[in-house]
């Protein structure tokens, strides 16, 4: 009998028949049910979309029509002013701090912009670069959201557990950041964000690793009742000095958690929408895959082997198998360890592949969701058995913000 595998092969290769690879898709259906199931893990609380996770003008579209999204998180400003300015959308928070001294410009020059567009900052030096390109006599107040590091550090801090972002890690160090900024002319404070990354960014679940995967369970567990507490601490420090008008917080792989943090307005997601390889890892919800990329069988050097043109679509991050691209239909194919995803060529290994005929396409699926799209000018939007819309990606419409 068919798997539901082969299905959605059949499906994927029935509507892309007239499209010579390598080329992406998206799968609407698939697309669409991941930001229902985000919504609904949000428990009522406001999704923002993470642009970066996405880099589809019409798919970030698409994903604020529904109810329950509302406002982007852009990864640099430059990209934020783009959104803005394109009537993606009129809530658009940078995600790190900018040293862009030409956006910053930009903005601070249009007053729908700056009405538009939230700054975050950890620092008050990134103030002082603002007010060096444009005091603040000569422009509108800049909507200000403050980062609070999100990271776990137990035993004294002689352990750090999550990633490297902001040094306001502590209550008293938020409400001073806050203090520092209340008192700034030119200066707006609106918002907080932390992003959990050791919840929301490590799958709880690796393949074949149960030994590791309990480990990070407990880590998390500890790490989430830390945070907690040190949120709601920092959120209290900061209103003393700024009416906020969000508190953000986690990402895909912590959306229904980070929600039942009572300190927290608004959640972010956005990989889970096209569910990248890296969300297989997680117990609580995984995104059913919708977006794929394929590459055309030019080589058959032996039994069981065959060989595709490119695939070396690599992710971002540690050097480590999770970050290949994985071959995903027809179901059976594995890269080769000597080789692995190559730059021209991709080798790939399974009883399937002797099957597969010069010409045939092996879909695949990327281990990161936006990163995808800066291979492709444009991703073809399949709905049932055809594609009913090609759309450029950021890179189509000539942009590459990082």
């Amino acid at each position: 009998m068919a798997t539901d595998r082969d299905k959605l092969r059949d499906r994927l290769d029935r509507a892309t028949a007239h499209l010579d690879p390598p080329y992406a898709v998206v799968d609407l259906s698939a697309f669409d049910a991941n930001a229902a199931a985000l919504v609904d893990r949000a428990a009522g609380k406001p999704v923002r979309i993470a642009s970066k996770s996405v880099r589809v003008r019409e798919l970030l579209t698409r994903a604020l029509a529904r109810p329950g999204w509302r406002g982007v998180m852009a990864f640099t400003l430059p990209e934020a002013l783009w959104l803005a300015r394109g009537g993606v959308s009129d809530d658009v928070l940078v995600a790190y701090p900018t040293a862009d001294r030409r956006a910053l410009a930009e903005l601070a020059a249009d007053p729908a912009l700056a009405e538009a567009v939230t700054l975050m900052i950890d620092d008050p030096g990134q103030l002082d670069l603002v007010d060096q390109v444009c005091p603040p006599g000569r422009r509108p107040a800049l909507r200000i959201c403050l980062e609070l590091d999100a990271s776990w550090r137990p035993l004294g801090g002689r352990v750090h557990v999550g990633v490297r972002r902001s040094p306001v890690h502590s209550a008293g160090a938020a409400g001073t950041l806050a203090a520092a900024v209340a008192g700034r002319p030119g200066f707006r404070l609106v918002g907080l964000m932390s992003y959990e990354a050791q919840i929301a960014g490590l799958g709880d679940a690796p393949p074949g690793q149960a030994v590791l995967g309990t480990a990070i369970r407990v880590t998390q567990r500890g790490s989430y009742r830390e945070l907690l507490a040190r949120r709601a601490a920092a959120v209290a420090a900061v209103r003393e000095h700024a009416d906020l008008e969000f508190v953000n917080g986690g990402g895909t792989g912590s959306v229904a958690a980070t929600s039942a943090d009572p300190a927290v307005t608004e959640v972010t997601a956005g990989s889970g929408l096209y569910g990248p390889t890296l969300f297989d890892a997680y117990r609580a919800w995984r995104p059913t895959p919708a977006a794929f990329f394929a590459c055309a069988v030019v080589r058959r050097p032996g039994p069981g082997l065959a060989t595709v043109l490119g695939g070396g679509w690599i992710a971002s991050g540690p050097a480590a198998d999770s970050r290949l691209p994985r071959p995903w239909l027809p179901a059976g194919l594995k890269l080769l360890g000597a080789e692995g995803a190559g730059e021209v060529q991709t080798p790939l290994a399974g009883d399937v592949a002797t099957a597969l005929r010069i010409g045939d396409r092996v879909w695949f699926r990327h281990a990161k969701a936006g990163e995808l799209c800066e291979h492709v000018n444009e991703v073809h939007l399949v709905d049932g058995d055809s594609v009913v819309a090609t759309v450029p990606t950021y890179r189509g419409e000539g942009h590459a913000f990082l």
